[in-house]
């Protein structure tokens, strides 16, 4: 994983309080096609799908070209 790509997810993963030994949970999802994230199961697992993929996608928007 690039320092750039790693330095994005530690971000978004302060950003959403998502614990430090569950950020490796996030890096298998941004390479998956968007309409294979996972979802929410209702299970109260943790840590939750939706925070996973929100991280994924704050990732996404801190390395889209423009933005920094």
């Amino acid at each position: 994983m690039s320092d750039v790509l790693t330095m994005a997810l530690d971000r978004a993963s302060e950003e959403h309080r998502l614990p430090a030994h569950y950020r490796a949970l996030v890096r298998p999802i941004l390479k998956l096609p968007r309409k294979q994230w996972p979802s929410c199961c209702g299970g109260h697992c943790e840590p939750c799908a939706q925070t996973l993929v929100a991280v994924a996608e704050r990732v996404q928007e801190l390395l889209a070209p423009g933005d920094g």
